[in-house]
């Protein structure tokens, strides 16, 4: 089967603008602090895109149009935080980040990173919102993630993963041994609640590049 083209729109990166594959676009941002972009379909589409803002794409129209039910938030408990990672191919480049559930505001960002796994980003980055909540003394803020496998690992401090350590990752996993001695040095109190994607739709802190 014939991959189906994409377009990269890079809005901030070394140099923002269009680029017609994965290569390209990764040599923009690479290494570079709060790098912004996201694949399109068509041509028009990415140039519709780098000509507005990054916000406005953050989440995908095109998710939104195949729902095919209104979605039900009954049980969702908006004061809390959101965690999601973004992983571009097994291993890839990888991000993960943290927002305020109701408003989906930005709290923190983390990557890219080369060599990654999804697994792992949504493992840090429940570990970074932990450490965050307990430093602001928020112990009973509750946060959600969609990832069971990033739960489990959590609950058990230990990482059960075939990704192995290599040059091209080891900021990765530095970041990996810094948060399983914060779970081994530290206790934490918040609820760690599992986002429930078919009924209330994607989380909020869901990167849009599906």
């Amino acid at each position: 089967m014939t991959k189906k083209k994409k377009y990269y729109v890079v809005w901030v990166g070394a140099k923002p603008g269009i680029y017609q594959n994965w290569e390209d676009c990764q040599a923009q941002i690479m290494g570079y602090p709060q790098a912004k972009y996201k694949s399109f379909k068509t041509l028009a589409e990415a140039k519709d895109a780098l000509a507005g803002k990054p916000s406005d794409f953050q989440n995908s129209k095109e998710s939104k149009s195949k729902k095919k039910t209104p979605l039900n938030h009954e049980g969702v408990n908006w004061k809390s935080i959101s965690v999601d990672a973004a992983c571009s191919g097994n291993p890839g480049v990888l991000e993960y980040r943290g927002v305020h559930t109701k408003s989906g505001e930005e709290i923190f960002r983390q990557g890219p990173f080369q060599k990654g796994t999804n697994n792992i980003g949504e493992f840090l980055a429940l570990v970074h919102a932990l450490a965050l909540l307990k430093k602001k003394g928020a112990h009973q803020m509750p946060i959600y993630s969609d990832s069971r496998t990033a739960m489990a690992w959590l609950r058990n401090k230990k990482l059960k993963t075939t990704l192995q350590r290599s040059p091209d990752n080891a900021t990765l996993f530095n970041l990996v041994d810094r948060a399983l001695s914060w779970l081994d040095s530290n206790s934490y109190e918040n609820p760690i609640l599992k986002w429930e994607t078919e009924k209330w739709g994607e989380i909020p802190a869901d990167f849009g590049r599906k």
